[in-house]
């Protein structure tokens, strides 16, 4: 988001929830301290703080619980990110080695713990909304473990459908980028009717967001993006690009796929044929189709909020999600 007037136009308050992390994460343990300041060294994009301030400004002023529900939006994102990494044996994020790799899961496990606990006393401490906002959070937390579980389950047999597909990324990906907006939103006093806006508005860009990092697991050469790509496949994850093909082709050459998924775990060699197959068959282009359409149905749920810079910036997110190359 490096190139987009809302990091500019956010910049005084996203220092206060950089400020408000920075403090929370303090400790006296000085393993814990050191990593969590290296850890914030390199921050990802805040897109989900920066979704919780865009939607609080758009209905609103943005307040110190606004500041609150946004640093808490960032400090749950990055406990699962800690968390995941753990579960799927990664050695490297964001460029630089993992915490797990480094000092081992259990360490990373509860160092993704101290940072859940964080989420939570930021939210205990506001004023506004705290209470339901920490039940939204809460069901995002469940969210998050039951779609990982979900897609576990899935991967050993090899059978994702559509529908399961998109509850998968929906608990993983989108659940928190529609608690960030439903937080924000609370945190002004706005509405009910603005509050299921961009709340849905969230949920339909956390979806496309998710497809559109499955469609970089397709892409020719990590260089293109700058992470490993063709891991999906080798996790035996059946994600967007592959699903639009199988629904494409006939029941018995689908079969026959899907067989080759679930054997890349004895065969790695078998993810080449799939991607090929996907390749061949356009899967890339038709994902690529049905994530546009989750990004135009997400900017019509705005149509019900204030014209304010706030709003336009949040329609530019939903732009840059489908346009982003990394």
């Amino acid at each position: 988001m490096e190139t987009m007037g809302v990091r500019e136009y956010l910049r005084p308050q996203m220092d206060q929830v950089e400020a408000f992390i920075q403090a929370s994460l303090v400790s006296d343990i000085s393993l814990l301290d050191a990593v969590n300041r290296q850890l914030r060294e390199h921050p990802g994009k805040m897109l989900r703080p920066t979704l919780t301030l865009l939607c609080a400004g758009a209905l609103g002023k943005i307040n110190e619980d606004s500041i609150r529900y946004a640093a808490a939006a960032e400090l749950l994102h990055n406990s699962t990110l800690l968390h995941d990494d753990v579960v799927d044996g990664a050695t490297e994020r964001r460029g630089l080695p993992t915490v797990s790799s480094l000092l081992g899961g259990p360490a990373a496990v509860l160092i993704g713990d101290f940072w859940l606990t964080k989420c939570m006393d930021a939210i205990l401490g506001a004023s506004i909304a705290g209470n339901r906002v920490l039940h939204i959070f809460a069901r995002t937390l469940g969210a998050l473990a039951e779609g990982e579980l979900l897609q576990m389950q899935k991967a050993q047999k090899g059978d994702t459908c559509q529908e399961e597909y998109i509850r998968i990324i929906y608990c993983k990906t989108a659940s928190l980028f529609e608690s960030s907006a439903r937080s924000g939103a609370l945190s002004v006093e706005a509405t009910e009717g603005q509050v299921r806006a961009v709340g849905e508005f969230a949920r339909l860009l956390g979806i496309a967001f998710q497809i559109k990092d499955d469609i970089f697991d397709y892409a020719d050469s990590e260089e293109t993006i700058g992470k490993p790509v063709g891991i999906d496949l080798l996790e035996q994850k059946i994600t967007q690009p592959l699903l639009c093909v199988l629904d494409s082709v006939s029941d018995a050459e689908a079969d026959a796929v899907r067989e080759k998924v679930v054997k890349v775990a004895g065969n790695p060699a078998l993810a080449s044929e799939v991607r090929a197959f996907v390749l061949e068959h356009d899967g890339v282009q038709k994902a690529e189709e049905k994530m546009q359409q989750y990004i135009s149905d997400a900017v019509a749920c705005l149509e019900i909020l204030p014209e304010t810079p706030e709003k336009n910036y949040l329609k530019e997110i939903a732009r840059f999600v489908g346009k982003r190359n990394y």
